[in-house]
């Protein structure tokens, strides 16, 4: 089970999570997820439904998130591409409330981010495309899901946009309110 490096992020409940590659001529072989080893690193969570997305260079997707009782961890790992990756926490009662983390995650690095429950996600495109999986510990809530706009000031999130031609944004994600207007608990 030490197949992972767990390390906590700045915000409290966000960890980067490094999965050890086994490589040879033919490629690799690694674990992304390991219901043990990531309870032994306080990582308890049980998720029940997995998400892929593809996004082409420049794509904003987020920052979304879900209201109570369906409120939603993701574990975000990028199969192909780079991305960089962002979580906004959004819990009322938490000293790091408003303030976002940020991570490049990619194909080579094989890095992975978890983002508690309670925390608004999004990421940005880097490569000519890329595809995403997240394991998330709730469904998908049409009712109760939300969104903050990508890039609002207050939040002040450095999106690497020198890398990207422009950002490409949803209607939906470019009509989200700015956090001081959104639903948080």
């Amino acid at each position: 089970m030490g197949n992972f490096k767990f390390t906590n992020a700045p915000l409290a409940g966000v960890l980067i999570i490094e999965p050890k590659a086994f490589a040879d001529e033919r490629g690799f072989f690694m674990e992304y997820y390991h219901r043990e080893a990531f309870a032994q690193n306080g990582l308890n969570e049980i998720f029940i439904q997995d998400n892929h997305s593809r996004s082409a260079k420049g794509t904003v997707r987020g920052l979304h998130y879900q209201l109570p009782p369906h409120q939603m961890g993701k574990l975000v790992k990028v199969v192909k591409g780079k991305i960089f990756d962002v979580g906004v926490d959004l819990r009322k009662s938490s000293p790091t409330f408003g303030k976002w983390y940020g991570e490049v995650l990619d194909d080579e690095n094989k890095k992975m981010l978890y983002f508690p429950p309670g925390f608004a996600h999004g990421f940005l495109a880097l490569s000519d495309a890329a595809e995403v999986i997240y394991k998330c510990t709730a469904l998908y809530a049409p009712a109760s899901d939300r969104g903050i706009l990508w890039n609002d000031p207050a939040i002040g999130i450095n999106w690497p946009l020198d890398q990207v031609a422009k950002a490409l944004v949803s209607d939906k994600d470019g009509k989200n309110p700015q956090l001081r207007d959104a639903e948080v608990f």
